[in-house]
């Protein structure tokens, strides 16, 4: 479902992204070139001067939740993952092929590129340089907790790379495109 805002501005989706049919979409939203956004999404910049900026070739899963405060943006950087039911809060900005793991939050954070967030993981009001990995369950919440943060790993890097080809596979199928 596609909606505007009260402000009255309605998403933009690049016509070679496949947004679900159960998936919700509201206000002041831009998805990129060949975004895969899954089933019971819910994408809202709905708050006045909100906006919401899904880059290139991301995928955005079941059940998650992106969410734009009033005045704030959520950007998800090109080829990262958001998966399933984890919660994006805004303001947020998340670089370039990053992966956001199952059931994560991350809220009011910048995460520069090639990060890695672990399932259920708790990221609130911080700054991760690039190239780190948030373990499964950790709580990152201050800048004591990001400097105990270790690099991402090789394997971390492949499953990231490997979930962005699977979905733009997806993506590729659901419109009809040879890979």
């Amino acid at each position: 479902m596609l909606e505007w805002n009260p402000d009255d501005v309605y998403p933009e989706i690049d016509k070679s992204a496949h947004v679900h049919a159960t998936a919700v979409v509201i206000g002041n939203v831009k998805i990129g070139k060949h975004v895969f956004v899954g089933p019971g999404a819910v994408l809202r910049a709905d708050e006045p001067e909100s906006q919401i900026v899904i880059g290139d070739d991301c995928n955005v899963q079941d059940r998650v939740i992106v969410h734009a405060l009033q005045g704030s943006t959520v950007s998800v950087g090109p080829r990262s993952s958001l998966s399933h039911g984890c919660v994006v809060h805004g303001p947020c900005e998340i670089g370039d092929g990053s992966f956001v793991g199952f059931g994560a939050v991350v809220f009011c954070s910048t995460l520069a590129g090639n990060i890695f967030v672990g399932h259920l993981a708790l990221v609130v009001g911080v700054k991760i340089p690039a190239g780190c990995s948030v373990p499964d369950h950790q709580k990152v919440k201050s800048s004591a907790d990001v400097k105990k943060l270790v690099a991402i790993s090789r394997e971390q890097g492949e499953f990231i790379a490997g979930v962005v080809q699977m979905n733009k596979k997806l993506v590729n199928g659901y419109k009809g495109f040879s890979s």
